[in-house]
C-alpha cells in the first residue's frame, strides 16, 4: 500500500511539473491573448522536445505503429500511447548527433502527462486515434503548410473534398490545446466555430490552405500560425533601440508604430502594453519579423516599382484539385473497413504525384515567348561566365609568368655562366685575388699593430738612456743595446703567427720585419740619434701601409667593375640567344 501510494504521488507530481514550469515563465503578463496562447504552447512544444520532430517523421511513426489502419474513433490505452511516444523519441535520438541527445524518459513523461491531462480529463485511461494524431501533428515541428496538408488528408474523402463533420471533430480536438494552457475562454470550442471558418459548401485543399494561412486566419485558430512565426523569429536580431526600455538591440519580433515617427518597441514591451511619450496602445502597430537596412529597403522599393519583384507572393503553392489514387496496400496491412483508404499512403502518393506533375508541366505552362527569353538569357549568362573564366585564366598565367621572371632575376643564373665559360673563369680569378688581398691586408694590419707596440717600448728605453747619459757623464759607452740602465732586458717583439714564421728571441730576427732604418739603428754598434731614426722608420711603415690600402681598393673596384661587365655581357648574350 505504501509503495502504491508513493507511485501515485510521484505520478501526480509529474503531471503538475510541466504546468508548474509554464506558470514560472509568467506568460500571464502578456496583454494579448493570441500572443499569450502561442507563447504557452510554444513553451510546451520545446519543453517536450516536439519541435525537433518533423511532421514527416511523425507521419512515419504513425504508420510504423499501425495507426493508419485504425478508425478515427478507435481508442488506445495509455500504455500503448507511451509505447508510441517512446518509438518517436528513440528514433529522434538516432537522427540527432551525439552532442545533442535528449533525455528520452523525461520527454516521454512530460508529453504523456500533458496529453492525458488534455484529452482524458475524465480519467478513462484512453484516447482516440484522431485526438492523438491531431495533437501530435499540430504540436510537432515542420512547416505549417505540411501540417495542414496532412490534417486535411484526415478530414477529406476519396475525391479530395473536406468532410465538415470531420473538420468539426478536428476543431473540438485541436481547441483543447488552448484550454489545457488555461486559455479556454479566448479560444475554446463553440458551435459557431465551424461556420466562421468555412461558410462555403465545397472545400478543397487549396481553399483549406487559403483560409487557414490567410492574414488574419480564422479567429479560433489565430494562435496556430503565430506559434510557427514565433519559432522562426526566436533568433532574429534587430539592431534598433527600443523606444520604451531603451534596449540597444531586439530579439524576436519588432513592432513599429504607424502614427508615431520612429517609435519602435521590442516584443516584450509590446506584449505587456508599455507605452511612453505621445505613443498610445490604441495606435496601430506593424509587426516585423526581420531587419532590413535603409539601403536594402530603398533598393527593394525601386525594384518593386520597376516590376523586378512580384508585388505579392502566395502563402502556399497551388496543388491539383483532383486527388490521386493511392498505391496498393501492403499484404501485411489489414484494413478494418473495405471502404476506408490508407490516409498516410494517400498523402504520400499525392505528394509524389504532384512533384512529378509540377516537373512535367513546368515547361508546358510557360509560353513560347517566355521559353525563348529564358533560353536567350541563359545563353547570354553562359557566354558571360565563359568569357570571365577565360579572362581569369589569362590573368593567372600572366601572374605565373611574372613570378618566374622575378625569381630568375633575383637568383644567380648558372645558365648564363655556362654559356660563357671564359667569363666565369675570370670572375673566379678576380674573386680569388680579392680574397687573397683581404687576407694580406689583415696580416699587415696585425703586423703594424705589433710593430707600433715594439716601437713604443723602444722609445721608452731610448728616453731612459738619454736621461741616464744626461745625469751620469761617466757612463760606459759599451753598454749592451739589449739592456737598459737598470739592467732590465729590452722587450723582444713577437712576430704574428699569421705571417707563417716561428717566433724567436734573437735581436736580428726580431728586426727582420721592420724597415731598413730601424734595422740599421739597432744593427750598428755606434750610438746615434735613435729617436730620429725611429720616427723615420714609422713614417716609412705608414707610407707602405697606405700604398697597400690603395692597391687593395683599386683591386676591389676593378673586381666589382669586372663582375658587372661579366653580368652585363652574360645578359646580352642571353638576349642574343633568345632572339635567335
Amino acid at each position: 500500500m505504501i509503495e502504491e501510494s508513493s507511485k501515485r504521488g510521484k505520478a501526480a507530481v509529474e503531471k503538475r511539473q510541466l504546468f508548474m514550469e509554464m506558470r514560472a515563465q509568467n506568460f500571464d503578463v502578456i496583454r494579448l491573448s493570441t500572443y499569450r496562447t502561442a507563447c504557452k504552447l510554444r513553451f510546451v512544444q520545446k519543453r517536450c522536445n516536439l519541435h525537433l520532430v518533423d511532421v514527416w517523421n511523425m507521419i512515419e511513426a504513425f504508420r510504423d505503429n499501425g495507426l493508419n489502419t485504425l478508425e478515427h474513433h478507435a481508442e488506445i490505452n495509455v500504455s500503448r500511447l507511451e509505447t508510441i511516444l517512446s518509438s518517436i523519441y528513440y528514433q529522434l535520438n538516432k537522427r540527432l548527433p551525439t552532442t545533442h541527445q535528449i533525455n528520452v524518459e523525461q520527454s516521454i513523461g512530460l508529453l504523456l502527462n500533458f496529453m492525458v491531462a488534455t484529452y482524458d480529463s475524465e480519467s478513462h485511461g484512453k484516447l482516440t486515434v484522431f485526438s492523438m494524431k491531431a495533437m501530435l501533428a499540430t504540436m510537432c515541428g515542420g512547416k505549417i503548410v505540411d501540417k495542414l496538408r496532412y490534417l486535411f488528408s484526415q478530414m477529406s474523402d476519396s475525391s479530395g473534398v473536406m468532410v465538415f463533420t470531420k473538420f468539426d471533430q478536428f476543431l473540438r480536438e485541436v481547441l483543447k490545446l488552448p484550454t489545457a494552457v488555461f486559455e479556454g475562454p479566448s479560444f475554446g470550442y463553440t458551435e459557431h466555430s465551424l461556420r466562421t471558418c468555412f461558410p462555403q459548401q465545397k472545400i478543397t485543399l487549396n481553399t483549406f490552405l487559403d483560409v487557414l494561412m490567410a492574414d488574419p486566419p480564422p479567429q479560433c485558430l489565430v494562435w496556430l500560425p503565430l506559434m510557427h512565426r514565433l519559432a522562426n523569429v526566436e533568433n532574429v536580431f534587430h539592431p534598433v533601440e527600443c523606444s520604451y526600455c531603451r534596449s540597444e538591440s531586439m530579439m524576436g519580433f519588432r513592432y513599429r508604430c504607424q502614427q508615431c515617427h520612429g517609435y519602435q518597441l521590442c516584443q516584450n514591451c509590446f506584449w505587456r502594453g508599455h507605452a511612453n511619450g505621445p505613443h498610445s496602445n490604441q495606435h496601430q502597430m506593424k509587426e516585423h519579423s526581420s531587419w532590413k537596412s535603409p539601403a536594402k529597403k530603398l533598393s527593394h522599393a525601386i525594384s518593386k516599382s520597376l516590376g523586378c519583384v512580384p508585388m505579392g507572393e502566395p502563402p502556399h503553392p497551388v496543388f491539383p484539385e483532383q486527388a490521386e489514387r493511392p498505391p496498393e496496400a501492403p499484404h501485411n496491412v489489414v484494413l478494418e473497413s473495405p471502404s476506408r483508404l490508407d490516409e498516410e499512403h494517400r498523402l504520400i502518393a499525392r505528394y509524389a504525384a504532384r512533384l512529378a506533375a509540377e516537373a512535367g508541366n513546368s515547361t508546358q505552362q510557360c509560353p513560347p515567348s517566355d521559353l525563348a527569353f529564358n533560353f536567350d538569357a541563359n545563353k547570354q549568362q553562359r557566354q558571360l561566365i565563359a568569357e570571365l573564366e577565360n579572362k581569369n585564366r589569362e590573368i593567372l598565367q600572366e601572374i605565373q609568368r611574372l613570378r618566374l621572371e622575378h625569381e630568375q632575376a633575383s637568383q644567380p643564373t648558372p645558365e648564363k655562366a655556362q654559356q660563357n665559360p671564359t667569363l666565369l673563369t675570370e670572375l673566379r680569378l678576380l674573386r680569388h685575388r680579392k680574397d687573397e688581398l683581404e687576407r694580406r691586408m689583415s696580416a699587415l694590419q696585425e703586423s703594424r699593430r705589433e710593430l707600433m707596440v715594439q716601437l713604443e717600448g723602444l722609445m721608452r728605453l731610448l728616453k731612459d738612456e738619454e736621461q741616464k747619459q744626461a745625469s751620469q757623464s761617466g757612463g760606459s759607452p759599451h753598454s749592451s743595446p739589449g739592456h737598459g740602465a737598470g739592467g732590465c732586458p729590452m722587450p723582444m717583439p713577437i712576430r704574428s703567427t699569421s705571417a707563417g714564421s716561428t717566433p724567436t728571441h734573437t735581436p736580428q730576427d726580431c728586426l727582420a720585419g721592420v724597415g731598413g732604418d730601424v734595422l740599421e739603428a739597432f744593427a750598428q754598434g755606434v750610438p746615434r740619434n735613435l729617436r730620429n731614426d725611429l720616427l723615420v722608420a714609422a713614417d716609412s711603415i705608414t707610407n707602405t701601409m697606405s700604398s697597400l690600402v690603395k692597391e687593395l681598393h683599386s683591386v676591389d673596384d676593378g673586381a666589382d667593375e669586372e663582375e658587372t661587365n661579366i653580368r652585363n655581357g652574360g645578359e646580352r648574350g642571353t638576349m642574343r640567344v633568345q632572339k635567335q
